[in-house]
């Protein structure tokens, strides 16, 4: 009775079995059925009026967490999982109802005969065939299945498990139904063979929104992006959310903390010196528990640390070197061997970056960086330029440097040039996905050694923590007595924003943390909260804006968006007459067109193919592929939208492989696009179905 046992006791897991047999969404996030739930107690929300228990929402919620558990069980359940899962908890029960009146509006019933036949069947549900197939033959062990079944003691268990088929069953009816709704036609298989087979050559000429002038030329009003926001109010669907008004006393380390750690560290140093276990030694002296063992080079620290480590006269086998300093913690190294290893670099560098594709972009950025290069060349520091031109944010403030990096560290093309250049060497520009790199090599080191660590963050002693405790509790008085922003301004506090957050998201600037969400979620717009400890040290917040409407509210940066939209619209509409009005005038000559326009040249491709998603030559844009194997050969397109501007083609000719059977091709591929429909038939339909279901959450946070 292994078999059994094992269901017994896993028993509400078993549905997960079930996402193999359907889509995932539907089966996992609309099929689930958990048999058991308890009665009573209060009331969680409701979808469409059916009450939904809090006992049954926390029971799937549990569930759910007993399965992260036997799945990660060294896994730390954080703040953020733990929202991520009570969300995913509401989400299944409110999917589940759905479900089920969607098995009412289609009649979908399942009779006991039906159940007994699947479990008979050569093809049995999910259920079954995880647990009873024998692992030899590939087939259901039918002796211990119905030895199982017809075992009194296991009545209970089997009884639960006809529920799981019978719902299978169901979901599987549904789909069924639900797929007879979507049919392929004729234009849709054309469309299909022409992806998977085609080879076009074309020639085409991209004109850049900058022809037709620049943005200030292109006014848009209030009215017009007020209008645009209720024409395409789907397109800002959202979540409820907060947004919160905060300040933060931080709880720095004092010059008095850093020295304790230091010493509490420097204490260690003859115990560790004699200590013949490192790994023993390190794991329950070190903040840091792996720290032991380990080869490192100058890329493993800080500039000053590498420095004040490697330029050590003292560093030899059997050194002990430190404290030292390292960014936010000490560090003290037990050296077991000095070594040569693998070739670190040290280099600065300026970002110029541009979209792939977007050739007017592309231009104006190699211009910038020839630009740079001879200012560089000119005298001019590398750093003041990098801090007047870098896009890099994590280095631009620094002056471009990005410290030592291993030759992995980086996008093999920057490696590249930098691990081949001498130091003092400036390259560039050099192109990867990220742009233009100006790059100006620093150094090379290949010193390295073995050793073990003991690490101690720097962290506030329990003095500077209470002293910033102390003085978030006397602002929180002054703003609940004189208002937030007079007490900002009376103990000189910057007043933050986190802009808007929804129950499950990220908290923008700060993080996860569940007693800010329940707060945001659960008080009145102006209210305070308590003083909240973060890992920067305490804030005080209070609830700025409430939205519960569904919509993104029409913000400041929302009209931003919304108006940048409208002036690239506008100037689609400019190039979409300037360009019909030359084919018109030029008899729909591309050269002439182009010339036109000056600087535009025209692009011969011959090979382009669906599949590749780049046009040659050119790059990828996926609207001027689906445009060229749109066209008919030897017919010139009206201008078409396409990343950066507009687009004009003449489709020359398009092929197929000569071993290619257009028919038998239809036929291969027919059931794979009606999968696909369907498929994507029955997500857009459930997708609908929640949007449209009144459903009230009450359950706080």
């Amino acid at each position: 009775m292994g078999v059994i046992t094992t269901l017994r006791e896993k028993l509400h897991f078993v549905l997960y079995a079930l996402l193999a047999a359907f889509l995932a969404l539907i089966v996992f996030e609309w099929g689930m059925d958990f048999s058991g739930f308890s009665g009573g107690g209060t009331l969680a929300g409701k979808v469409n009026g059916t009450p939904v228990e809090y006992r049954q929402y926390e029971q799937v919620y549990d569930r759910l967490v007993d399965d992260f558990r036997s799945r990660s069980p060294q896994a730390e359940l954080t703040d953020g999982l733990e929202r991520e899962l009570r969300q995913r908890a509401w989400d299944i029960v409110v999917n589940q109802i759905i479900l089920d009146e969607q098995f009412e509006k289609y009649n979908i019933r399942v009779s006991d005969e039906e159940v007994l036949a699947a479990v008979e069947s050569d093809n049995p549900p999910m259920v079954i065939l995880q647990n009873f197939i024998n692992p030899e033959t590939g087939s259901i062990d039918r002796e211990k299945l119905d030895s199982s079944r017809m075992d009194p003691e296991n009545r209970d268990v089997w009884l639960s498990i006809e529920d799981i088929i019978r719902r299978e069953l169901m979901v599987n009816k549904l789909q069924g139904t639900l797929q007879a709704m979507v049919k392929v036609s004729d234009s849709e298989l054309d469309a299909l063979v022409e992806r998977e087979l085609g080879t076009f050559s074309a020639s085409f000429a991209v004109f850049p929104y900058s022809a037709v002038g620049g943005d200030s030329l292109y006014s848009v009003a209030d009215p017009e992006i007020k209008q645009y926001y209720e024409e395409n109010r789907d397109l800002f669907r959202q979540e409820p959310t907060r947004s919160l008004e905060y300040v933060i006393f931080s709880a720095i380390p004092t010059e008095r903390d850093s020295l304790t750690i230091k010493t509490e560290l420097a204490s260690l140093a003859e115990d560790f010196t004699l200590a013949a276990d490192d790994s023993a030694f390190v794991s329950l002296q070190s903040d840091r528990a792996d720290t032991y063992d380990k080869v490192y080079s100058r890329a493993d620290f800080s500039v000053q640390a590498g420095d004040d480590l490697f330029a050590d006269s003292g560093l030899k086998a059997g050194a002990l070197i430190g404290p030292i300093v390292d960014r936010s913690s000490y560090r003290m190294i037990k050296v077991q061997e000095v070594m040569k290893g693998d070739t670190v670099a040290r280099a600065s560098h300026i970002l110029i970056p541009f979209s792939k594709g977007d050739v007017s972009g592309e231009k104006e950025a190699r211009g910038l960086a020839e630009k740079i290069m001879q200012e560089i060349r000119s005298g001019k520091k590398f750093a003041d330029l990098a801090m007047q031109y870098s896009q890099d944010p994590g280095s631009a403030a620094n002056g471009g440097d990005l410290g030592w990096f291993s030759r992995t560290a980086m996008v093999p093309e920057f490696a590249q040039v930098v691990f081949r250049a001498a130091t003092g060497t400036l390259a560039g520009p050099v192109e990867t996905q990220y742009g233009l790199h100006i790059i100006k090599v620093t150094g090379k080191d290949n010193s390295a050694i073995a050793c073990s660590e003991i690490v101690r963050n720097i962290r506030p002693s329990g003095a500077t923590l209470e002293n910033a405790r102390r003085k978030a509790a006397e602002f929180q008085i002054e703003a609940e007595e004189k208002g937030f922003d007079r007490a900002t301004e009376i103990f000189e506090k910057t007043k933050n924003t986190t802009g808007p957050f929804t129950k499950t998201g990220v908290i923008p600037d700060i993080g996860y943390n569940n007693s800010i969400v329940k707060f945001a979620f659960n008080a009145s717009k102006g209210a305070f909260s308590d003083i909240v400890q973060v890992d920067a040290g305490f804030l005080v917040l209070r609830v700025a804006e409430i939205n519960d409407s569904g919509f993104r509210s029409l913000d400041e940066g929302l009209q931003d968006m919304i108006r940048q939209e409208l002036i690239v619209r506008k100037k689609g509409e400019a190039l979409d007459g300037r360009l019909s009005l030359l084919l018109k005038q030029k008899n729909g000559d591309l050269e002439a067109v182009a010339a036109a326009f000056g600087g535009v040249q025209v692009i011969d491709a011959d090979t382009v193919r669906f599949k590749e998603q780049a046009v040659p030559v050119y790059g990828n844009d996926i609207r001027l592929i689906e445009a060229i194997i749109g066209m008919e050969p030897g017919t010139v397109s009206k201008p078409v939208a396409v990343k950066g501007g507009r687009a004009l083609i003449v489709l020359r000719g398009k092929a197929y492989p000569d071993t290619a059977d257009l028919e038998s091709e239809k036929a291969r591929l027919l059931p794979m696009l009606e999968k696909v429909k369907q498929e994507r038939f029955i997500q857009d339909y459930f997708t609908a179905e929640r949007r449209a279901a009144t459903i009230e959450d009450m359950r706080g946070l």
